[in-house]
């Protein structure tokens, strides 16, 4: 281990193993206990009856339903992901500006959309934008828009902090080789940025798909309208519903976290030097134009 792991964590010692491990244990029951309290309030309501889980067992639910409203989330969140990330990216490199009349509308773009619920968003781009255009306003674009707004500006945000985080000395030394700031911002301090705050960038990316679930306040067909609210007024069954879709948005943001973990580990091995073989080493000690066998470096 190096000195500066050393500083930031102290593996524990057998005190603190055996206090972990009992503090392990107590969190344990404490969960098992509340999870089975909450089982068994539901089993007094009668909420674990057969009859209530009943029409997930038939492909009529999933194909009217669960699916096309999926469908629709996948949809909506895959678009106002791409127009987030490029949002962010734009609105971080506006903020980073040397110009003050790029930097401050850009500053208060970003400040403004983070400040605004998203609910809020939503309602003024669906109700309000036809008051301006005299046009009816697509739900699925309210709802894209919406999101790409309020979490395109939360990755802008990201995107800068993670440019500040990139050693200043890169760019200077970019800019002494003659390189431009539109060039030291796309090759060298946004690819970097982009790396660093690959955690924090996936995890608004979660909280994106999660919120494409407000969209049912305009009605809008996603998992939440179809799939808990039109299923449970046609079969009674809205905890069910509900229970069955919380899994599906866990298993979709499951899946996006364990693609960017992937993704993390692949850009880490792809930004490191190739191992060099003995055979490699071996020849890079034999300095060529010594006489007999030649020497070594």
């Amino acid at each position: 281990m190096s000195s500066t792991d050393a500083v930031l964590y102290d593996h524990p010692g057998p005190k603190a193993k055996a206090r972990n491990l009992v503090l392990t244990i107590v969190f344990g029951i404490g969960v098992a206990a509340l999870l089975y309290w909450v089982y068994s309030r539901f089993d007094e309501k009668g909420q674990w009856a057969g009859n209530l889980w009943e029409p997930f067992t038939r492909a009529s639910t999933w194909s009217d339903y669960i699916l096309p409203g999926l469908l629709e989330t996948l949809k909506a969140a895959a678009v106002a992901m791409v127009l987030s990330l490029v949002f962010g990216i734009v609105f971080a490199v506006g903020r980073l500006s040397d110009h003050w009349w790029v930097r401050v509308p850009a500053g208060v773009v970003v400040e403004f959309f983070r400040a605004v619920p998203l609910l809020l968003l939503m309602f003024f781009i669906f109700f309000g934008v036809p008051f301006l255009t005299e046009q009816p306003m697509s739900i699925f674009w309210a709802v894209v828009l919406g999101l790409t707004l309020y979490n395109g500006s939360v990755l802008a945000e990201a995107f800068r902090a993670g440019v500040h985080s990139v050693p200043k000395g890169q760019s200077e030394a970019a800019y002494a080789i003659g390189m431009r700031k539109g060039q030291v911002m796309s090759n060298i301090l946004i690819p970097q940025a982009a790396r660093a705050m690959l955690p924090v960038i996936v995890s608004q990316l979660v909280v994106l798909v999660k919120d494409t679930a407000l969209g049912y306040i305009i009605s809008y067909g996603e998992t939440i309208q179809l799939g808990v609210n039109n299923l449970s007024a046609n079969f009674g069954n809205v905890v069910q519903a509900a229970i069955v879709a919380a899994i599906i948005y866990i298993i979709i943001n499951s899946a996006l976290t364990a693609f960017a973990g992937w993704l993390s580990r692949r850009t880490r091995r792809k930004g490191r030097a190739p191992r060099a073989s003995g055979a490699d080493l071996e020849q890079r000690t034999i300095e060529p134009g010594l006489g007999g066998g030649g020497g070594t470096l």
